[in-house]
């Protein structure tokens, strides 16, 4: 038996994209962003439009509970290379567009009881309630397009061409063909899943599980299909009935 296994794993990080070098700066900017969004020890990877000290802006991250785990190939490269930080390529750029309609369901805040408050204490001010955004889209996403939603679910009701993204911290509905990649539980979202109509993707992926076309089974192509994962964090295809 080998001793060595590769297995396939998408790796759940933010990139963050600075245009200033004003560290101060970062840190004010940045710490409301990743006390709404992002638990601790979300990996980021880091992108510049300027030159910059890495070593401090690692640090700087790392102290807002971040682990940096790499650079985009640009002006920090050179940098990370002779510190023997990563280096990964930029990515492809696609253009994020905007949902058709976007609702909102807010879940109200638990109730305060009596066994959840002391006598000297005042009554509690109800937490802010939580809310779960829907993004509905009615056009087709074509090649070079990205539809994400960071709080909730998508629904396509046109489907998805090649080379276009769909990305969810929830649930993804596709009421057409799906093509290009589509990645739900964006963030480690492990109980969001995958409906489409006809599965043509380059790429499925639920919480960093991921499977590539190639490897996506041969009986499920092009047929209605229910994806998400089992105890064992695989994913599993499932055919739809209609």
């Amino acid at each position: 038996m080998a001793d060595i296994r590769i297995k396939g794993r998408m790796v759940n990080a933010i990139r963050i994209s600075l245009d200033t070098n004003d560290h101060d700066a970062i840190r004010q900017q940045l710490t409301p962003m990743l006390q709404k969004a992002f638990p601790a020890g979300t990996l980021a990877v880091i992108e510049s439009s300027v030159d910059q000290e890495l070593i401090e802006l690692i640090q700087l991250l790392s102290s807002l509970d971040l682990q940096p785990m790499a650079v985009t190939e640009g002006l920090l490269a050179a940098q990370a290379r002779s510190i023997q930080f990563p280096v990964v390529p930029a990515d492809r750029q696609l253009q994020q567009v905007k949902a058709t309609k976007e609702l909102a369901a807010v879940e109200a805040a638990a109730p305060v009881t009596a066994e959840t408050q002391t006598a000297a204490e005042q009554p509690a001010a109800e937490a802010p309630a939580a809310q779960h955004l829907t993004s509905y889209h009615n056009e087709i996403l074509r090649t070079g397009q990205c539809l994400v939603q960071n709080n909730g679910d998508i629904i396509s009701t046109a489907g998805i061409n090649s080379g276009s993204e769909v990305i969810a911290s929830g649930n993804i509905h596709i009421y057409g063909i799906a093509r290009g990649r589509v990645i739900a539980g964006a963030g480690g979202n492990t109980a969001a899943r995958i409906f489409c109509h006809s599965l043509e993707a380059e790429l499925v992926s639920i919480a960093g599980t991921y499977c590539v076309a190639d490897d996506i089974p041969q009986h499920m192509a092009k047929q209605p299909v229910h994806i998400y994962l089992n105890d064992q964090q695989e994913l599993v295809f499932e055919a739809l009935q209609f």
